[in-house]
């Protein structure tokens, strides 16, 4: 077995949101041929527990803590250095001197850098072998970000975007291989750092779909005679914000008009004052939950409609391993290895997605068709394992043989 050093930006257990699903997966995946040395921070109490689960799995662990509030502030000492906040944000004395003790004492033979605010832990071991795991093009999220804000943020996330590309584009052309979640993100990638096009390839996610399936005995959480519509994901997440708050708005008010017995039900942890706002006879905001599945199972439609996204909504491969049917934005879907209209429903505009959820709750066979074949999609394209695999071949066999 050889010794792979692995780091990530988050505690990557429990996998109860988009990124620690796939740093989890990639952790396990790493685990059946190598001992692993995993270095991250935790950034939510609640996942003090599962420490020891991951110390267990481990040849070694650190975990750095991190105050989001604290570190935000911390990280304006990018603006001064001329850096990208991120990496200010994610800075630690103690797991970088854990890094280079763990270098120096257990001839580590490759790294996995999960998400680029990690690779500056490597950045002074050029002779070591890493594979940067970036996910999405994370700076094209800040630019994003800037279009959909005012300024004084509008500025602060448009120089974010534009140090943080910087970064990334210095990274992959340094690194062994770099990684992104989707052929999308590579082509994005390679059109903003053309000198790297020979250094990404896209390795996909997954989604569990043993995990994910329907179960007859499952009760379901909703009142009798609603019409669930529903969202899941974490909450305090920016996009997803913008996305209910957007579906709350405009679109649900002529939904109930057309259907008066449809509710939107957002399910997903930490939710914003914003988000909790809009909670009343319409609108139910769960916060925490124990199992989404019964959410999920039990729902009439999923909805996705995220204006901003990147890479791979792991909310709608989940909803589409539990046949159900899913209409997403269209810069959602886009990424989505699947057939328009017999998979998965696209929704370009409010109009759209008042339409076609109307659609779905008027008649349950064409819901129940594509739900169908919605999941049959998932066990023929987004097995973990399959996808994960791509990563063997740039990762050392045994101590000096590579695949």
């Amino acid at each position: 077995m050889t010794n792979i050093l692995y780091l990530v930006h988050r505690l990557p257990y429990p996998p109860n949101k988009g990124d620690k699903l796939r740093s989890y997966h990639l952790l396990k995946h790493l685990l059946e041929r190598h001992r692993v040395f995993l270095g991250t921070f935790i950034d939510d109490p609640e996942d003090e527990p599962h420490i020891e689960l991951l110390r267990g799995m481990c040849a070694d662990l650190h975990v750095a803590r991190i105050d989001p509030r604290l570190a935000r502030l911390r990280s304006l000492n990018g603006l001064v250095a001329g850096e990208p906040l991120t990496l200010a944000y994610y800075r630690d004395g103690g797991l970088r001197a854990w890094v280079d003790r763990c270098c120096r004492t257990n001839a580590i033979d490759a790294a996995v850098v999960f998400s680029s605010a990690m690779a500056q832990y490597v950045e002074d071991k050029p002779l070591l072998p890493t594979l940067i795991d970036f996910v999405d093009v994370d700076s094209a999220k800040w630019t994003q970000y800037a279009a959909q804000h005012r300024w004084p943020l509008s500025w602060l996330y448009r120089r974010e975007g534009e140090t943080l590309l910087a970064y990334e584009r210095r990274m992959a052309a340094r690194a062994t291989r770099g990684l992104f979640v989707t052929e999308a993100e590579v082509a994005l990638f390679t059109r903003l750092a053309p000198e790297c096009s020979r250094q990404v390839e896209a390795v996909g996610n997954g989604v569990d779909a043993d995990y994910f399936s329907v179960d007859p005995g499952r009760p379901s959480p909703y009142r009798a005679g609603e019409l669930p519509v529903v969202f899941t994901g974490a909450m305090d997440y920016w996009p997803n914000i913008d996305a209910v708050t957007w579906f709350a708005r405009e679109m649900l008010p002529e939904l109930r008009a057309r259907q008066p017995h449809a509710r939107f039900v957002i399910v997903g942890r930490s939710p914003t004052d914003e988000v909790s706002a809009l909670a009343g006879e319409h609108v139910v905001v769960t916060g925490t939950v124990a199992d989404v599945r019964p959410w999920l199972q039990h729902a009439k439609v999923v909805v996705a409609p995220l204006r901003v996204a990147r890479g791979i909504q792991n909310k709608i491969l989940e909803a589409m391993a539990m046949a159900k049917p899913v209409v997403a934005s269209i810069e959602c879907a886009s990424a989505i290895d699947a057939l328009e209209g017999r998979e998965l429903l696209t929704a370009a505009s409010p109009t759209d997605f008042i339409d076609r959820v109307d659609h779905l709750l008027n008649a349950e066979e064409p819901g129940r068709g594509i739900g169908h074949a919605a999941r049959q999609r998932i066990l023929a394209h987004y097995s973990w394992g399959a996808n994960l695999a791509a990563l063997d071949r740039h990762l050392p066999l045994s101590n000096g043989i590579s695949q």
